[in-house]
């Protein structure tokens, strides 16, 4: 399974807020809804949020065996 925990964790210690991601990367409110439920999002979005966050993938993202 494909989690989004670091994410928080990597916007939280950088001082980002969701509202700074949909304002300075335009990620929409249901993108922001699909990452905070783990679910499917497009790699372009990745693409977007390691840009705006200045940080590589694995800093938001990690794979959980289940």
């Amino acid at each position: 399974m494909i989690r989004f925990d670091k994410l928080w964790e990597t916007m939280k210690r950088k001082g980002v807020s969701t509202y700074l991601l949909r304002e300075k990367c335009g990620i929409d409110s249901k993108t922001i809804r699909r990452l905070r439920a783990n679910e499917n999002i497009e790699t372009k979005t990745l693409d977007k949020l390691c840009a705006a966050l200045d940080c590589s993938l694995d800093e938001i993202v990690e794979y959980v065996k289940e």
